[in-house]
């Protein structure tokens, strides 16, 4: 008798499907050890598999370079490094030299235990590495057995994929005409195989956990990657409700999709901008086609990650170019670097740091580094004429950071008139809001900048003293806490007496609860994830500015967000749901 499972995992790209189940294995395998005589030719052997294994890296980087973009390319490029990782590979030839062992038992304990101090790391950017290094070991652990890995991208009929997780590679071959979405064991909302299933538009769930273990390929599901629930041999009653649940999804999608071509305008028709938040070229598109007014945040420490190298000036250059010419004069900013915390560039070789969200991160290390920085405000201001570009600077806590950060920016646009070279007239200067002492001090900040940019993640774990990425004090990360409410407001009104405009680019600006509140306080520009701006109008339009007005001024007297949340609810009287 088929056994009914109902399992629950997090939903990391949206969507629903219906489809028999392929479970597919990725067993890890042991090897036994053995003793060889000539280790040179052992050594060899090995080089020889790490050289295929990097051929077909590149062959799998070329290809979801022309299906998904260069972005998510990178991917590739980075398993191509571990592919040559001096930490790695060398300790692997020091056994087999040293111990007189297969290359196959000297992978699999020098990548054992390689794997074990990533995973024990406090930066959680290397700990999400440790599928990346087990993926290359794994496929150089196949070249040396001679044995072909088992593959997605020959699949044929429809599926739902159920795995342990899906590499990166795993998941760049999938073949979309056969795989309707996919289901893993572990896994996060940033682990990239669900950036991945973003990427190619699958429903995908990931960390469902163990109970996984217990479906057998044939058997009929229902994925709802919406809800994160996985629902094994329904009923015919289920695989009803399933259709009705479909059809009204999809119904939504297409409703949503009137409000692509439209300003964005509350019931009283009061203008505010929906802008988007991109962190590489392609993203441009994705804006453009939700309906966009604007990029918001373009995130540039993407150009400078997943490479071994920094990247040049023209190259720079080029990428700014693309971005303003795409938008059609509609405003850019983009944000001078932003490395530190959790974004690590390898090749920098920085200084580890105990605290590394509170060291030298973003305009800090900038600053630290003016040769990094002058090269890229070279870049920007070559670009300008392109487009209506912004530059924004991240980080900053004091005044004295802002005036050096805009003395360097004048030096190199006088280079450049000196030069000869064509530069937009003007280009307005803001700066991220993500320190407390900057929303304290913005009255100050608003005499010498265009714009303010709130940087919401940031600024609510300072604010709260949470790391917003421990599950521990998960709790305290509350975005419409009255204390952050009352910092917004703060920020813009230092703002509004300064005569100058202010956004928002963190996760905040997409947040149901909170945009009738931000609406009301007068934040001008609402900056998002692509997919959250079609919803966000939708709601806008539902909503009167004068009413929320009113209504924010009396929330500011409430004592929690839960409080606050209850208000939103009770207000919000026929309001979209987003």
């Amino acid at each position: 008798m088929e056994m009914k499972l109902d399992i629950k995992g997090i939903a990391a790209s949206p969507g629903l499907a219906v489809a028999q189940v392929y479970v597919y294995h990725s067993n890890e395998y042991i090897p036994a050890e053995s003793r060889i005589e000539q280790p040179e030719l052992e050594v060899k052997r090995l080089q020889t598999a790490i050289n295929e294994v990097k051929q077909e890296l590149e062959i799998i980087r070329a290809s979801t370079e022309e299906r998904l973009g260069a972005d998510k390319a990178e991917i590739f490029e980075g398993h191509l490094m571990i592919a040559e990782d001096p930490d790695l590979i060398d300790g692997i030839i020091e056994k087999i030299k040293e111990d007189s062992v297969n290359a196959e038992f000297a992978l699999y304990e020098v990548s054992k235990s390689f794997i074990e101090v990533l995973s024990q790391m406090d930066n959680e950017y290397l700990r999400e590495r440790v599928a990346d290094v087990r993926d290359v070991c794994n496929q150089i652990m196949n070249r040396l057995r001679g044995v072909e890995q088992q593959g997605l991208s020959t699949l044929t009929g429809e599926y739902i994929v159920i795995s342990e997780d899906l590499s990166p590679s795993d998941t760049a071959k999938l073949n979309l005409e056969s795989v309707k979405g996919f289901v893993t064991e572990i896994g996060g909302r940033t682990s990239h195989s669900a950036i991945m299933a973003r990427s190619l538009g699958i429903p995908a769930i990931v960390g469902a956990g163990k109970d996984l273990r217990q479906i057998k390929s044939g058997e009929w599901a229902i994925l709802d990657a919406t809800e994160g629930t996985l629902l094994v041999n329904p009923s015919p009653d289920e695989l009803a409700n399933f259709t009705e649940k479909k059809s009204s999804y999809d119904q939504r999608q297409a409703e949503l999709a009137q409000w692509v071509n439209r300003r964005t305008i509350s019931a009283d028709d009061h203008h505010v901008e929906l802008a988007a938040n991109i962190g590489k070229l392609e993203d441009v598109q994705k804006a453009l086609d939700n309906g966009a007014e604007a990029i918001g945040l373009f995130r540039t420490e993407f150009l400078y990650m997943g490479r071994s190298t920094l990247p040049s000036e023209e190259e720079q250059f080029n990428s700014y170019k693309y971005v303003l010419e795409k938008m059609q004069n509609k405003p850019v900013v983009i944000r001078t670097l932003d490395i530190g915390g959790d974004k690590e560039l390898p090749y920098l070789d920085l200084p580890k740091e105990s605290n590394p969200f509170l060291g030298q991160r973003a305009l800090r290390l900038c600053l630290e580094r003016p040769d990094i920085f002058r090269t890229q405000l070279r870049a920007l201001l070559r670009a300008s004429r392109y487009g209506n570009l912004k530059i924004m600077f991240p980080m900053i806590a004091v005044l004295s950071e802002l005036r050096e950060a805009k003395q360097l920016l004048s030096e190199e646009r006088s280079k450049l008139e000196a030069e000869g070279v064509e530069l937009a007239e003007y280009i307005e200067v803001g700066m991220m809001i993500e320190v407390p002492a900057a929303a304290i001090s913005a009255d100050l900040f608003a005499k010498e900048v265009d714009f303010f940019s709130i940087g919401t993640n940031d600024l609510i774990q300072y604010t709260m003293a949470a790391d917003r990425m421990n599950e521990t004090v998960s709790y305290l990360y509350q975005p419409c806490h009255p204390s952050i409410l009352r910092l917004i407001r703060m920020v813009i009104e230092a703002a509004r007496k300064e005569g100058k405009w202010v956004g928002m680019c963190g996760e905040m600006a997409g947040d149901e609860t909170a945009i009738p509140f931000l609406l009301g306080l007068g934040l001008h520009e609402f900056s998002m994830s692509a997919g959250s701006i079609l919803r966000a109008r939708e709601l806008i339009g539902s909503l009167s500015k004068k009413e929320w007005d009113v209504h924010t001024d009396q929330a500011m007297t409430l004592a929690s967000q839960d409080e606050i949340q209850a208000f939103v609810r009770n207000h919000q009287q026929g309001g979209a749901i987003l």
